[in-house]
């Protein structure tokens, strides 16, 4: 991708509508996904979604998002504007290949670097257990690229767990990769365990399960805690994280607040790391 799009768009659209042409877009293997096209296009994004497929060869298909990510299992719902009629793709992305349907599992592209931070912070031999794991890429990132005793990955999306299942098959991890289909809140007790590091990627109302992670993480364990705030807020996080200590009667380190992506100005999903004594 040597230019952005508006440099392949300059003599397609009026320089008017050239103002309104978006500038980002997430790339899921063979996939474009717009979050939105701007209502001053709505009748040119046909042109801008084959403007993509004529530039960018290795995508298939352009997609735009209809509806953002909601209901139990935050998928967003999307239409596709140019291209192969699909919503399949394979997407690799730290050593790992992974095939997801981007409209029914929720997977954030983005992520990566985030995912790439987590796998340099685990040691060897470390027993780690990633609540929400939806297709497998963090729990087959973690795998692959460290080396880490074994991980757990537990997801209540039947579709991504069935994606996950194919994704450590593919990728021959199935020996320390350990994946169980349902409900973290049930699934982790059963599980009569306690583990070296806890992450916790759910894409909105992770607090609900701080107290789950908390009790299965071994003493000076680590906890790897997301939430979507304003930058002025980030301290709210901290405050979940204390609350929820105190009430198992914990006491917890914070180590760094790590920003993951901006969505908006100033609003930011951050990963907070703690320890758990």
């Amino acid at each position: 991708m040597k230019h952005n799009l508006k440099y392949y768009l300059k003599n397609k659209l009026t320089k008017k509508e050239l103002e309104f042409a978006p500038s980002s877009f997430d790339v899921v293997g063979d996939i474009v996904i717009f979050s939105e096209i701007p209502k001053e296009l709505a009748k040119r994004e046909k042109t801008i979604g084959n403007t993509i497929l004529e530039n960018y060869h290795h995508i298939k298909t352009v997609l735009k998002k209809t509806k953002k990510y909601s209901g139990k299992f935050r998928t967003p719902k999307l239409k596709v504007i140019a291209g192969e009629n699909k919503k399949e793709t394979t997407h690799k992305e730290n050593n790992v290949l992974v095939k997801l349907n981007v409209e029914k599992v929720y997977f954030s592209a983005r992520m990566s670097s985030e995912r790439k931070r987590i796998a340099r912070l685990i040691k060897p031999s470390e027993s780690v257990l990633v609540m929400f794991s939806g297709c497998g890429i963090y729990p087959l990132a973690i795998a692959k690229n460290t080396k880490c005793k074994e991980v757990y990955g537990i997801e209540i999306n039947p579709v991504a767990h069935k994606y996950a299942l194919g994704n450590a098959k593919k990728n021959k991890l199935e020996s320390n990769v350990k994946l169980f289909f349902g409900d973290v809140g049930k699934i982790v007790p059963k599980l009569k365990k306690k583990f070296d590091r806890v992450l916790m990627p759910l894409p909105k109302g992770g607090e609900n399960f701080l107290d789950l992670a908390i009790k299965y993480a071994k003493k000076n364990g680590t906890i790897h805690f997301y939430d979507f705030l304003h930058e002025d807020e980030f301290y709210k996080a901290e405050d979940k994280i204390k609350e929820a200590c105190f009430s198992l009667k914990k006491k917890c380190r914070m180590l760094e607040i790590v920003k993951c992506g901006q969505y908006s100005p100033r609003f930011y999903r951050i990963c907070v790391d703690f320890i758990v004594n």
